[in-house]
């Protein structure tokens, strides 16, 4: 019998079409019927495994969540990019696809994306959520996320509201 493994770790080039997969699938899940469709597409055009090879191979820190060789999850994360606010990483994604939400994986990606900034030098994390995903609100919430501010996206013209979560 095999054992199943269970990996958090930086992305290679050999996980771009996998990570582009798990992108679209996870968006769809997420955002299927509350962003305008046109505005789905076009994300997914746009972040094919073209634009995920360069990301990976470039400066960006994208780690994924690795179970069983297959690539359930992934975050990008780094610098906070809204100099008021006070923490110094950001998470500017996190996402798995939908048939490993519910079983502690992304507690385990956020952990462990959490200890990552934290080896980069930078204090404390926020995390934007557009207010209309209540899975995600739940889930940064139920990390012990605390809403710190407000501001709002724009996908096709119409604006939708985003929280921030944040966490010392």
């Amino acid at each position: 019998m095999d054992a199943l493994t269970i990996d958090i770790r930086p992305a290679e080039p050999e996980d771009t079409w996998q990570v582009a997969q798990t992108h679209r699938l996870s968006w769809e899940g997420a955002y299927n019927g509350m962003l305008p469709y046109k505005s789905l597409r076009e994300m997914f055009e746009r972040r094919n495994a073209n634009w995920w090879e360069r990301a990976i191979k470039g400066s960006a820190n994208v780690l994924v969540l690795d179970v069983g060789n297959v690539i359930a999850g992934y975050t990008t994360l780094g610098v906070n990019r809204v100099k008021e606010l006070s923490q110094q990483g950001e998470i500017y994604e996190l996402y798995l696809r939908p048939e490993f939400q519910g079983v502690g994986l992304g507690q385990k990606l956020f952990t462990e994306s959490r200890r990552f900034l934290n080896g980069l030098g930078h204090q404390g994390c926020v995390v934007w959520s557009l207010d209309d995903n209540l899975g995600a609100k739940q889930f940064y919430k139920a990390m012990g996320g605390q809403k710190i501010a407000s501001g709002h996206e724009t996908f096709d013209g119409k604006r939708f509201a985003k929280i921030a979560y944040a966490w010392s």
